[in-house]
C-alpha cells in the first residue's frame, strides 16, 4: 500500500496553522506524511511584484527573503509539530502560490491538500484571486478547506 501524503500550503497566517494542525491531525491518526509548503510571488523589498509586470527581485533580496519565510514559517511549524509522530517536510518555492501547490501536489502525489480559507494577504486576493479559491478549481486532489 502506498503511503498517504497531506501537502499543506502555510503563510504564516492563523489560518495556515489551523490547516497545518488538521494535517497533523488526520495525519496521525492515517499515518501519513505531511508537507508544508510556502511560495512566494513577489520579494519583501517590492510587495507588487508580479513576474509578468515588473522587473524580478535582485538575488540578494530573493536570498533574504527566502530565508525569513524558511525561518519565520517553515522551521516553526517543523519544530511545533517534531514530537507528533508525524513525518514532516517543509519547501520553500517561488511563483503564485495555487500553482506551485498544484504543481507540489502532483510532483510529490498528494493524496489531499490542506489550505486555510483565508492568508496572510488580502491585497494579492484582490488582483491574483485567492489561493484557496484557485485550489478548489484546479487541484486534482481533495482540498480540505481550514476555517
Amino acid at each position: 500500500m502506498t503511503a498517504l501524503v497531506y501537502l499543506v500550503g502555510v503563510d504564516g497566517s492563523e489560518w495556515s496553522d489551523r490547516a497545518a494542525e488538521r494535517a497533523v491531525g488526520l495525519a496521525q491518526k492515517t499515518g501519513a506524511e505531511v508537507h508544508f509548503v510556502t511560495a512566494v510571488q513577489w520579494a519583501k523589498f517590492q510587495p507588487l511584484y508580479v513576474t509578468e509586470f515588473s522587473a524580478p527581485p535582485l538575488p540578494e533580496d530573493m536570498s533574504k527573503q527566502e530565508e525569513w519565510e524558511r525561518k519565520e514559517i517553515l522551521e516553526p511549524l517543523a519544530e511545533r509539530y517534531a514530537d507528533s509522530g508525524v513525518d514532516i517536510k517543509t519547501g520553500f518555492f517561488w511563483g503564485h502560490p495555487s500553482e506551485v501547490i498544484n504543481k507540489h501536489a502532483k510532483k510529490i502525489h498528494a493524496n489531499m491538500i490542506f489550505v486555510g480559507r483565508k492568508g496572510r494577504s488580502k491585497l494579492a486576493d484582490i488582483f491574483l484571486g485567492s489561493v484557496a479559491n484557485s485550489l478548489a478549481h484546479t487541484a486534482g486532489v481533495p482540498i480540505v478547506l481550514v476555517p
